[in-house]
C-alpha cells in the first residue's frame, strides 16, 4: 500500500512542478509550486520515503519539461529538502527552514559549476529560490495539516 502512496505523491509532485511555471529572467530557470509538494512530501512521508518522492518527482519534470541538465541536481537537492523536512519531529513551520535553505544552497552550488551559468547568475537566482522555498514551507505544512486533519488518525 505505501508504494502506491508514493508513486501518487511523486506524481503530484511532477503535476505542481510542471503545472505553473513563472520564468526567472536572465536565467532560463523558472518558478513553480512543486516545493509545496516537496514539502508536504517530507512531512506525510517521513524522511526517506518523502525524499524519493520529492527528489523522483522533481526530477521527473525537469525531464519532461526540458531541463535536462538539472534533472540530477534537482533529484539531489528536492529529495535533501524532502529528507529534511521528513526528519523533523515537531512539525512546525519554522523547523522547515533548513530544508527549504539546503535546496537554495544545492542549486547555488551546482549552478556556479553549470556550463553557460557561472557565479554571477547562480547569485541571481538565490532570492527566487527562497521565495519558492518560502512558499513550498508555507503551503506544503499547511496542506499537511489539512490532510492530517481529514484523514484518520490510524491512515497517517
Amino acid at each position: 500500500m505505501k508504494i502506491y502512496l508514493i508513486l501518487l505523491l511523486t506524481a503530484i509532485v511532477t503535476a505542481c512542478t510542471l503545472v505553473i511555471r513563472i520564468p526567472i529572467p536572465g536565467t532560463g530557470g523558472y518558478l513553480n509550486f512543486g516545493d509545496i509538494a516537496v514539502v508536504f512530501c517530507g512531512l506525510f512521508l517521513g524522511r526517506t520515503k518523502g525524499a524519493v518522492a520529492a527528489g523522483v518527482g522533481s526530477a521527473v519534470a525537469d525531464l519532461i519539461g526540458g531541463f535536462y541538465v538539472f534533472a540530477i541536481i534537482t533529484l539531489i537537492a528536492k529529495g535533501c529538502e524532502g529528507y529534511l523536512a521528513g526528519s523533523i519531529e515537531k512539525k512546525h513551520p519554522i523547523l522547515l527552514i533548513p530544508a527549504g535553505i539546503s535546496m537554495v544552497l544545492i542549486y547555488f552550488v551546482a549552478e556556479i559549476f553549470m556550463p553557460g551559468m557561472g557565479f554571477a547568475p547562480a547569485l541571481s537566482e538565490i532570492g527566487f529560490n527562497l521565495i519558492q522555498a518560502g512558499v513550498g514551507i508555507i503551503a506544503g505544512y499547511a496542506v499537511y495539516l489539512a490532510v492530517k486533519k481529514a484523514l484518520p488518525v490510524k491512515t497517517i
